[in-house]
């Protein structure tokens, strides 16, 4: 095992923590923030920026957002939209005046202080995969319904990894638990396995309030501690085309209400729910994401919202969704161009439409990692995890994910490009000539253990010594990673006390009933 460099961490049990704890050994970045220095990739000029604009103001002018929450309904008519049924009308004037009352840029606070994160600006996040129903490792070889201890193995991941800024939502769906209860075992674990910024799914006013009650019992906070700013957030998707959910609507207004962060990403497929043209296809998604937008600065201005993008094309032979295409990557840029004129921070995500972690599976995602990156998104769903179009979480994909991240971290580190006086080395260049070598020179001595980036998972060897170190494929590589850090996981400290009053809400909530389902 490579050497560590006094520069780095080794991860152990805890991500981060400078002394290394148990046996896992991978060589992983410390923890931070990475900050985008590079210009965005703006495919769309100043009239292609003004043409998607109009479209959407006019989609909203003239059609209208099918609405399907009666609350809403009601704020809009006191706003003078013009409702009909559920269908909703608002002139650009309002919605522009809204959209600028929503934040360019800020923090979400979780109970580890030291793992706040922030949206807006220059900055990029990375989270988990969430909400698969199934799970593939390379141990059971095959797709099967996620279970309980399926999604902690996966949440130790989240929180082992550095690269990995916020735990999103279920890394796998628990289903072996039931619907109604779900949100609290899950949301139990997550308090106790991770300290990162949280989730709640807006699938009505149990499960969004229960994990809002977590969030304040688990980081010690009175109602006003909580309410004063964003500890935890929540992530919607529109039901494209033009069409708003009546429990993800309820959610978003309970945590707008109460100072919480919220995610507006509506998933528009070009040539099923969206107009094939990819230009229609974000026209659509960003009508359809700023008409909720809109709402949730009408009930409170200044509430933190990111506005999403999740426009990609289908495959015209089977209607399949596809991932991390030419088409994907251009449709993000140009959301983050549209984010941009609306001063609203940009979510995007790294997907595939991969079986398994191989090939495919990492050219797709790092398409649509390096395209976040290329549009100046500022939050990342799913860059650790997810295969089949988000059908299925996968710890193999996940470590394998995570170095790509890794590398995306270190590309933008300031120090790879700097070009003082030492970086340009004219004096190392006229020592070496044009004969010799720069192996043993004092400049390349005094350097060498952090010039260059150390992956933890590709394999730099030839062939024969891959081959007599016993042909080891990269998703075999990861499985034995992701093994060594369950083994050594620790989970981040908890005051037993904390943890004890958790357990006692999750256990009064369950024995109320927890969330009503319909089966």
């Amino acid at each position: 095992m490579t050497q560590v460099s006094k520069s780095r961490r080794r991860g152990g049990g805890r991500a981060g923590n400078a002394t290394r704890r148990g046996t896992a050994s991978i060589d992983q970045m410390p923890w931070r923030i990475p900050v985008n220095t590079d210009r965005p990739i703006e495919p769309l000029d100043d009239d292609g920026v003004q043409a998607i604009h109009d479209g959407a103001m006019r989609i909203l002018e003239e059609i209208g957002i099918e609405f399907l929450h009666d609350e809403s309904l009601e704020l809009f008519k006191q706003a003078g939209c013009t409702v009909n049924g559920t269908n909703v009308r608002m002139g650009r004037d309002w919605v522009m005046e809204m959209l600028g009352h929503a934040p360019a840029q800020f923090d979400i606070t979780p109970r580890n202080l030291d793992r706040k994160i922030t949206l807006g600006g220059k900055h990029i996040l990375f989270g988990n995969v969430s909400s698969p129903p199934n799970y593939f490792d390379l141990e059971i070889g095959k797709k099967v319904s996620g279970t309980r201890a399926q999604c902690a193995n996966l949440l130790k991941l989240t929180q082992y990894f550095n690269c990995i800024h916020f735990a999103g939502g279920y890394p796998v769906e628990a289903v072996d638990l039931h619907a109604s209860v779900r949100h609290l075992d899950i949301m139990y674990d997550k308090m106790l396995l991770t300290d990162k910024v949280v989730h709640a799914y807006s699938l009505g006013k149990e499960r969004v309030e229960d994990v809002m009650e977590m969030v304040k019992i688990a980081g010690g906070l009175s109602e006003e501690e909580f309410a004063a700013k964003p500890h935890m957030y929540t992530n919607i998707n529109s039901t494209s085309p033009l069409k708003h959910d009546d429990l993800m609507i309820d959610g978003c207004l309970r945590c707008a209400r109460r100072g919480q962060a919220i995610i507006v990403t509506p998933f528009t497929l070009a040539g099923a729910m969206a107009p094939v043209t990819m230009a229609g296809a974000v026209t659509l998604s960003i009508a359809e994401a700023i008409s909720a937008i809109a709402l949730f600065q009408y009930v409170r201005p200044g509430a933190p919202c990111v506005i999403g993008t999740f426009t990609s094309n289908v495959d015209m032979k089977s209607g399949a969704p596809a991932f991390g295409t030419a088409e994907y990557m251009r449709a993000t840029q140009m959301t983050g161009q549209m984010a941009r004129f609306y001063g609203l921070p940009m979510r995007a995500s790294g997907v595939c439409a991969a079986n398994v972690p191989d090939g495919q599976a990492m050219w797709e995602t790092s398409n649509s990692l390096w395209s976040a990156v290329q549009s100046g998104t500022n939050i990342v769903y799913h860059a650790a995890g997810w295969l089949e179009g988000g059908l299925i979480a996968c710890p193999e994909k996940f470590v394998m994910d995570c170095e790509v991240l890794q590398i995306i971290q270190r590309y933008m580190e300031p120090q790879v490009v700097a070009t003082a006086p030492e970086d340009i080395a004219f004096d190392a260049i006229k020592e070496v000539g044009p004969n010799g070598h720069y192996f043993g020179i004092q400049h390349t001595q005094d350097r060498y253990e952090n010039a260059f980036h150390q992956p933890f998972m590709s394999d730099w060897r030839n062939f024969e010594a891959w081959e007599a170190g016993g042909s080891v494929w990269t998703a075999e590589r990861a499985h034995r990673t992701y093994k060594d850090i369950l083994a050594s996981f620790e989970a981040p400290p908890m005051d037993a006390g904390i943890r004890d009053t958790l357990a006692d809400f999750v256990a009064r909530r369950k024995a109320e009933g927890g969330a009503p389902t319909d089966f």
